[in-house]
């Protein structure tokens, strides 16, 4: 927190002139540097290869370092590389140990240069959530986790721990709590305090800040099972008073306030009828020398009257002057694994470039409300890994122009600029996914590259609800326009694996492909795919991202969904997998297989030596229906390994045949 007291003595205007300049020092990194997240200021002064590795290391504690913001001293650093000695300079041990994050990924490059880095994080709240309450993570995997992260530079654990599911802290004075009997999901698993007290120790040797949450009033049914009272009424308080004494003094008591500064108390999605509740909380929870976190929207707080501020939904709002983390579109439950991680990256956070004296960073969450059996396909279906490494470069580097819904989701957006930054950073991705996955065989990174992959989409074609009705595309190919009932219907280039005609979030929607997309229509897209050989490939493919948070039925089986998507490769159509998932009623409780492409093997396909034409047939009719909440009018398409874990190498995607 001594970073982010300091923001408030930083003006705004010389924030945005400090970003400007910080924009224009990537120009110089493009093909030269591998760290990820990129450092603020990079600058070979070598043109030949050196060995990191052999260096001699030293480290020098300084007062401040040149060029870096007071109020970001304290995660700063800087590096001089030769080929004789590196030499780190930094203010604090956490400083000094980001710098040994960058070292060590300039150690692994063999055709690392002599450099100079200076670097410092644009927010100091850079952070993920794990919900363990509606799905328990064993402790062994979110250490993992923790210590694959804080390689890249992310600083904050958000653990959530308490839910209608279940009540995934031991309690000594309530053993009841932990009864298999009163979980409603993996009945009886939980952490003990001994497992609480062991994660804060690791994350002290990671310089992690720990978020522990205690969610009430609502999202406590588990508590209500057990005691067959509410939160709010007096007796309810009562209990959770001595459950939050336990909790503090016996797992995260003041001593290790370094690593456990906050306690989350939720508040949110729950009409609060004890008007006492809130206020007693906070300030009981403060009387063991803690600070306080809630969500918003939640509880209504007056400056002052809460320390942390955690933004939830579009209603979410900053507190003027409180350290509020930015939450809002980051929820990965809900994205795909191309498009959506596009709109994080080039996003701000909590729609400033960088911290100011309110804006304190964010945390990426993943909301488990869709049951999954295994901790691997977990971060399977959400793209934990390549999610959380997008974010990591944005919440790090800072200076962003838009916010997520105005940023889009679609690469064709993007100007020049831009696109050369996105394809340096997929290098860099790519570098860094061989690292994440040296840490076990079983870390799923479900991503490649994408900023060459060039499709043309049709102008929509009205359908009339007859989503199986055919238009010009399927019997006269691959155009640039196309004539249908006397009215022309043009093209669109468009790139990425994964492509939203229309998007949505909630109530919200998100800019895609289509300005003002309608319902009723029918899309095409298609591309020529150029091999250097004849080979048998993996593919990628499908229509409908399932969000983990929505109860959406299964396609039907043989079909990619429910609204007549088809795909062609040189003119054979390609057969949907078979759907694990057959039940036709919805529950959250049934749960997500194999709807996603990320937990099933790539399709099997052969590509021809030379040209080899894709097509891929779009309809749509409502945006919600009986079996899906939320229609993601969309694609995913691209060729892998057989095994999904490369790229496959010398492919071309041109629309016109361009090589």
């Amino acid at each position: 927190m001594r970073l982010f007291l300091a923001l408030r003595k930083f003006s705004f205007s010389r924030a945005l002139l400090l970003c400007a300049a910080l924009v224009a020092s990537v120009a110089t990194a493009f093909a030269e540097c591998v760290v990820l997240p990129l450092p603020q200021k990079y600058r070979e002064s070598g043109s030949a290869p050196i060995n990191v590795a052999a260096a001699r290391v030293r480290y020098v504690k300084v007062r401040e370092i040149k060029g870096v913001p007071e109020h970001a001293l304290d995660e700063a650093y800087s590096m001089r590389v030769t080929s004789s000695e590196v030499v780190v300079k930094h203010v604090t041990p956490r400083g000094k140990f980001w710098a040994e994050q960058t070292l060590r990924q300039l150690k692994a490059n063999k055709n690392q240069k002599a450099c100079d880095i200076v670097d410092w994080p644009a927010y100091p709240f850079r952070g993920f959530m794990q919900d363990t309450g509606r799905s328990y993570i064993p402790l062994s995997e979110i250490k993992r986790e923790i210590d694959i992260l804080s390689r890249y530079k992310i600083n904050v654990f958000h653990w959530h721990l308490t839910e209608n599911q279940g009540w995934r802290l031991e309690s000594k004075k309530y053993p009841q709590l932990n009864d298999k009997k009163n979980f409603g999901r993996q009945h009886g698993k939980y952490y003990t305090l001994k497992e609480a007290k062991e994660l804060v120790k690791f994350c002290r040797e990671r310089h992690v800040t720990l978020i522990p949450e205690i969610d009430m009033p609502g999202h406590s049914k588990a508590f209500e099972t057990t005691f067959g009272t509410g939160m709010q009424s007096a007796e309810g308080m009562k209990i959770l008073k001595n459950l939050l004494d336990e909790i503090i003094t016996t797992a995260f008591p003041k001593e290790d306030n370094d690593v456990v500064p906050y306690i989350h108390i939720g508040t949110d999605e729950v009409k609060i009828t004890n008007p006492s509740f809130v206020p007693e909380m906070v300030a009981y929870v403060r009387s063991f020398g803690k600070k306080v976190a809630t969500w918003n929207p939640g509880a209504s707080y007056k400056p002052g009257e809460i320390d942390l501020v955690q933004m939830w939904s579009s209603r979410g709002r900053p507190l003027s002057g409180t350290p509020s983390l930015d939450s809002r579109l980051h929820y990965i439950n809900h994205f795909d694994a191309f498009a959506d991680p596009v709109a994080l990256y080039f996003s701000q956070l909590g729609e400033k470039p960088e911290a100011d004296g309110t804006i304190a960073g964010g945390i990426v969450g993943m909301w488990h409300d869709r049951y999954i059996e295994e901790p691997m396909k977990i971060l399977a279906q959400n793209g934990f890994y390549p999610d959380m490494l997008f974010f990591a470069e944005t919440a790090w580097r800072g200076g962003r122009k838009k916010y997520f819904r105005e940023t889009g989701t679609n690469l064709s957006a993007l100007n020049e600029k831009e696109m050369k930054e996105f394809r340096d950073f997929e290098r860099r991705l790519m570098i860094a996914k061989k690292d994440v996955c040296s840490s076990g065989k079983d870390i799923p990174f479900i991503y490649v590259p994408q900023a060459d992959v060039v499709w043309r989409i049709t102008e929509p074609f009205p359908n009339g609800g007859d989503l199986a009705k055919s238009f010009p595309p399927e019997t006269e190919g691959p155009k640039s326009e196309y004539t249908f009932n006397g009215k022309k219907y043009g093209t669109e280039i468009e790139r990425g694996a994964g492509i939203y005609l229309r998007h949505v979030w909630g109530n919200s929607v998100v800019m895609a492909h289509y300005r003002d997309p309608q319902p009723n229509n029918t899309a095409y897209a298609f591309t020529w795919v150029w091999s250097p050989k004849q080979q048998n490939v993996g593919l990628w493919a499908q229509t409908q991202n399932y969000s983990r948070s929505e109860s959406d039925l299964p396609p039907p089986q043989g079909k990619w969904d429910f609204r007549e998507s088809r795909f062609w490769l040189n003119d054979k159509e390609i057969t949907p997998p078979r759907w694990e998932n057959t039940h036709g009623g919805r529950s959250n409780e049934t749960p997500l297989k194999n709807e996603n492409f990320e937990v099933r093997p790539p399709l099997k396909v052969q590509l021809n030596k030379g040209w080899n034409k894709v097509m891929i047939k779009l309809p749509v009719g409502a945006f919600s229906t009986s079996q899906v909440r939320l229609v993601k009018w969309m694609f995913t398409f691209v060729f892998v390994s057989p095994d999904g874990s490369e790229p496959v190498a010398g492919l071309i995607y041109s629309p016109d045949k361009k090589k």
